[in-house]
Order: structure tokens, then sequence, then C-alpha cells
């Protein structure tokens, strides 16, 4: 890691008087936020945020609340610490191969007042960069209360009188696997209530609470997205809408007792994030999040390697009678343990010789890896398998030669992938996971892809409660000791962590793209997704979908995806991650061989990015440049309408000549009739260039620039 270059200018150290209000304030380095903080006259903490000079956030409530003690009111300033940091910082992988962390920090440190009874200390400790704010709350030794039964927050997010559109998903506990709303304050409950029932796992969608990242487009218009940043060993936070008042407080997932989280102190809060502009593409491009992350904790990160694979995982999503599971005969026979003595179903891909077959096709088409799902045993019932079978992360089942295809994948130049479900039986998991993780080792994997459908057992927790959020950590951490690499599906929706943690590369959390072969995501779906969903981290969204009218897979399927071909190309680009799927079956990506060529040549790890055009649920346009040569990339999504993106290419340096790969929707292609029509194309561009690209309706672009 780079070392950082701090400036610190000199401690400003207030006494405050007791009893009285007060507030401090700072401003942003640029000045276009300015922060306002303090005490009211009941000694409760209260926050405010104006960006060019308009109130973005109102007056706004601050503080936690525990069974022991509350620290949410009669409080007085002990005093506040200003400091300016101005530093850079180098990532393992990711959209920029520097990111600055600029920012001016206020801590508001506060006492209980002269003659409580029970005094208190917190401090809130504010960062305001150019791009928003984060704020946490800390919580030193107590005189007191030391060991806190949390019950909840006194955050509020006073967002002001004017409606807005508000870009969510509904307040669940157990999943966000769903489409996002665009809404209103005033059509909040009736948008949110469309989803009762819609998911298996829905066992608390709150009419009038929402999940982070919300995006808010305020009349302004004013971008702004609420969010959290470095969350561990704490709940994650949901908001709970006040549609008169035209506001959020933070709603922290409980356990089944309702405790919504068991502290000992000293302990700091994750940060709340608020990240704003006038400009939908600073939304984009913020890395508010990642600074407010510890730096790496992985002394020796050159393990660490961004990939592209394919897998065994999409021929069971679209059918043709596949199965995860090995045999069907286990229910005549509940008690089996031998699976040498079942006959095999005829109809499990997760064998030898097909994955041999996924080998071939990633080694000759310079693909890293390969995942293979269903591959150990377990997986008859699975989703009742805690009654009938537990999933055994080192017993492979008898038509999975692990050995003989780990020797043969390495022959090839291939990295095998593991995947583990649990199906949500977390507890088990980690009961295991020192001999899973060592299993791994031994047969040569050093990535896997985690799994947790269902309701989380044995403890019933939820999947995004205080409990399971460390269960997440824990799983991390024990596969940075053995140099294993993480993709988790269906974990707690990403808060920075990669950036303390860059083992784990992807995580899933949120609806990606095996729904398309469910019905379908809507074009407009992957144009939100980065505004909301990826500013917590990348998201392993399975692109590269060739095939979109699932009727070819046979077996009565009528669904058709959202996409054109060349979307899912220019999906690469504007839906970044350094561990990127190419979802299809080999055939079809031979079938569209010229298309499948952007997909091999298309870098994971960028050294910079240029967000050229945008706006949510609507059109992103991006430009990426290789960490590995002098290449850019460009990539154009738009919705359910076609548009021209205005593609300017100023980025490339002056005097210099490239030549463009434009892959695009050809003139009559439309996602809903003519998906797959798309043409390649040749051109010479420079740093003057101006490109108008047509996009199809649910369409894109995907460009590959070369020096000449």
């Amino acid at each position: 890691m780079k070392k950082s270059n701090i400036l610190l200018l000199p401690a400003l150290l207030i006494l405050a008087m007791a009893g009285s209000a007060e507030a401090e304030s700072i401003s942003s380095p640029s000045g276009n936020f300015r922060l306002e903080t303090g005490v009211d006259e009941t000694g409760t903490p209260f926050y405010s945020l104006d960006y060019k000079g308009r109130k973005l956030v109102d007056k706004s409530t601050l503080g936690l609340v525990a069974d022991e003690a509350a620290f949410d009111k009669g409080f007085v300033i002990a005093a506040t610490d200003t400091v300016s940091v101005d530093r850079s910082w180098e990532p393992v992988w990711g959209e920029y191969s520097s990111i600055r962390d600029h920012f001016k920090e206020l801590a508001l440190h506060l006492e209980s007042a002269p003659g409580t009874e029970r005094p208190l200390k917190m401090t809130v400790r504010f960062r305001l960069f150019d791009d928003g704010l984060g704020f946490r709350y800390e919580l030193p030794l107590q005189d007191n209360a030391n060991y806190l039964t949390l019950r909840g927050e006194n955050t509020r997010f006073e967002l002001g009188p004017e409606d807005a559109t508000l870009f969510c998903i509904p307040g669940d506990y157990d999943t966000d696997e769903y489409l996002f709303s665009e809404t209103s304050f005033d059509k909040l409950g009736e948008a949110m209530a469309s989803y009762r029932g819609r998911h298996t796992e829905s066992q608390a969608v709150d009419c009038l609470s929402v999940q982070t990242p919300l995006l808010v487009k305020t009349a302004a218009p004013v971008y702004v997205n609420i969010h959290e940043a470095a969350l561990d060993g704490y709940p994650a936070m949901l908001l709970d809408a006040d549609a008169g008042a035209r506001s959020f407080s933070a709603h922290l997932v409980p356990d089944r007792l309702g405790v919504r989280g068991y502290l000992q102190l000293p302990f700091n809060t994750p940060w709340r994030t608020i990240i704003a502009s006038d400009d939908a593409r600073d939304i984009l491009a913020s890395q508010l999040v990642l600074n407010l992350n510890e730096p790496c904790k992985i002394e020796d990160t050159s393990w660490i390697k961004p990939m592209k694979f394919v897998g065994v995982w999409w021929e069971m999503f679209t059918g043709r009678q596949k199965t995860w599971a090995y045999s069907d005969d286990y229910r005549a026979k509940p008690g089996v343990t031998d699976y040498s003595s079942l006959p095999s179903n005829g109809r499990h891909p997760a064998n030898t010789a097909n994955v041999m077959k996924y080998i071939d096709f990633a080694a000759t088409h310079g693909i890293d890896g390969v995942l293979v799902e269903g591959w150990n045993e377990g997986w008859e019932d699975w989703a009742s398998f805690r009654k009938n079978r537990q999933f055994l992360y080192d017993r492979p089942y008898p038509d999975f030669d692990i050995d003989s295809l780990t020797s043969y994948a390495a022959s090839k130049g291939v990295k095998m992938i593991m995947h583990h479900e649990t199906a949500a039986n977390a507890a088990d998991y980690e009961r295991q996971l020192e001999r899973a993780f060592s299993y791994m080792k031994e047969k040569g994997y050093d990535a896997v892809k985690t799994g947790y459908v269902g309701a989380i057992i044995p403890r019933s927790e939820h999947h995004t409660s205080q409990w399971m959020v460390d269960h997440a950590r824990h799983v991390i951490e024990r596969a940075a000791a053995h140099k294993i690499m993480v993709d988790s599906h269906e974990a707690p929706r990403p808060t920075g962590l990669c950036r303390t943690w860059p083992n784990w590369l992807a995580q899933e959390s949120a609806r990606g793209g095996e729904f398309e072969s469910m019905g379908g995501n809507p074009p407009s779906h992957t144009c939100l997704l980065p505004f909301t969903r990826l500013k917590g981290g990348p998201m392993d969204y399975t692109p590269g979908l060739f095939e979109t009218d699932l009727s070819y897979y046979g077996e009565g399927k009528t669904d058709k995806a959202g996409t054109t071909l060349a979307r899912q190309l220019a999906l690469y680009l504007t839906m970044p991650s350094p561990m990127q799927m190419a979802c299809d079956l080999p055939e079809n990506y031979e079938r569209f061989a010229d298309a499948f060529r952007f997909i091999e040549d298309v870098p994971v790890d960028w050294s910079d990015t240029r967000y050229l055009e945008a706006e949510p649920g609507r059109y992103i346009t991006v430009a990426r440049r290789d960490k590995a040569s002098r290449d850019w990339y460009v990539g154009a999504i738009t919705d359910e309408n076609g548009r021209r993106a205005e593609i300017d290419l100023s980025f490339l340096p002056a005097g210099e000549k490239y030549t463009a790969t434009i892959y695009e929707d050809a003139p009559d292609a439309d996602y809903r009739t003519n998906p797959q029509a798309y043409r390649i194309r040749t051109a010479t561009v420079d740093s003057r260039t101006k490109l108008r690209q047509p996009l199809a309706a649910g369409g894109g672009v995907a460009m590959r620039l070369q020096p000449k």
C-alpha cells in the first residue's frame, strides 16, 4: 500500500457552557457543503447540511438508545476538535489506481449535563468531503454502562418540505433482491405495499421502510445517496419514512427478540453517509464510502487476483431438466451417508466430463476461472436439508472427480472456483469453515462463492442482523488467513469493507442477472443499480447473457430478458467488479463468437474512470482505462427507451490516434423484438472525437479504444 500524505491543521478545542443550546460548523474543502452541529435546549445532538448555499438536510436529531442508557439527550458540548486531512491511497483493485481522501473533520465531544445521576459520554465524529458527509457515534468507556442492549438510533435525515423522487426497495430484513420503485414521499406507502408477498423471504417488509443505499432526487435537482460505511459489529440500517415531514429515520435490523445489537464499549458505530451533487455523474464517481473504511488489513495482497470466470450455473437456472442434486433416490433412503450407493439422476451437470468442457472453453478463450455449483454432498432437497441432509464442503459427489479436475484445470492454466451453499445455516458453516478452507487450499482452489438462501438457522437470525454481519466478517477474515478470495451471495449488503478486506472481491446483495430466467429485469434496473447498490461495493451481477429468449431452452419457458446482446457487453463497464462472470452457456458464446471477443478482451481492474453521462434509471455512459495497458474501454446503456449517447473522447491523450472497435446495437435492434441484432465496426478516433452513438430500446454499446 502507498503511504498517505496527510496535512493536519492545528486542533481547535472549544469548551462549552453547560445547559445552553450550542452549535459548531465546518465547510467542505471546496466550500460546497456546510455542516452545522451541536445540542439543542434539551441536550439533544443535531446536525444540518447545506449544499451550495441551499439547505439539503434540515436540522436533524442524533443519538443512540439502549436498555441500560440513553445517548440521545441531556448532553452538553464538552469540547470540539477540528482537523483537515488530504491524503491518497492505492486500492488493491477497483475503478481507480489512486483515490484521494480529502475532508474536514469535526468531532463533537458530548457529556451529560452537570448533576446527572448517571453521566454518559459520547463523541459524534463528522467528516465533510467535497462529495458529501459521513458521521458516526463513538462510545468510550463509561463509568456506569459498558454493556449495552441496543434498541435503536435517533438518527434522522430531514430532507425538507419539497417533495422528491425516491428510488428505493422495501425495508426487508432478509433480502434485497427487488426491483426498485421510482416514487415520491406521497406515494411511498402505496409503492412499498405493492411488494408484499412477492418474495418468499419477505418476512419484514414495512410499507414505510426502505433499504439503503437510497437515492433521492430533489426538486432542485440535487441527487442524494444515503447509505452507511464500515458496517462491522452492528446491525444494518434501514430507513423509516415520514412522508408528511419528508424525512427518514434510522431503523436498525433486529434479532428475533427485537434487540438491535449487543455492544461492549468502547465501540464505534458504522458511518452514516450522505453523498450529494447536482450532477448525477458525481454520485457514480464518489469514493466517499470507501474512504470512510479502514485501510487494508492484509499485509501481502499479491495473491488477490481480479478475474473473469464461466461456470456450471446457468444451465440449472434455465432448466433443461438439470439439477444441483446428484441423485433422486435419497428420499427412499433418508439415512444414507454413502452417496456412491445411490444412482445418479443423469441430470446433474456438476460432473467431471461436463466441467472439463467448461475448462476447455475457458482455456481456449482466455477466461481465468471456472465456477461449479452443485459439486458437493447435501443438495438433495437442500431447502429442507435441516431435516435430511447437511452440506459438506469437503465431500464431492461421486460423479465429481475433484483431483482429476484440479489437475486438468491446472494443465490448461485455468483456476477452479469453489461454491459453498449454506442454505442459510450460517452456524453450521462456521463450524465447518476451517476444514472447508483447508480442503480448498489442498485441492488448489483460492476463490469461493458463498450462498445463504433461506431463513438463517439455527439461531433464527435475519440476513442483515448484527449476528450475520459478524458472521460475514468472520468468513472474510478466515478466508484472508487462508489466502482465499470471496464472492458472497445473500449476504449483508456491502458498505465498503472491500477496502479493508480486498479479498472480498464481490457480492450479490441485490436483484442480479439470475432473474433474467425468472421473468426478466427491466432495462432501467441496471441503469439504477450503480447509483444505489454499487455505492457500497462491487456486485456479482453475472452479465454476459447472449441467449435472451428463454424459449430457446424449451420446457415451456416464455420469459425474455430485458436486454439486447450489445447491452450485455456494456454491463462489464457500467457494472464494474473485479470478479466478473460470463454467465451464458459456452454454446451460446460460440454462436456469437465475434461478440464474445469483447468479453475475452475487457479487463476487470482499472487505473482511471470517467463518467460521461448519467441519469438514474435512464442511462449511464462511462469510460475506463485498463490498469495493465494504455487501452480505454467505453460502455453505455439505456432504459426501455432508445436514445443517442453523447460520447466525448476528450479524456484521450491529446495528439494520439486510437482504433475504436465498437460493438453496437444494429439499427433494427430492440430488447423486446430483436435483442440479438448487433454489429461490430471500427473507427479512428482521438481526443477531439465526439460520438453520437445510437442505443436501441433496452440496448447499449461497448467499445475498446487501442492506441494506433
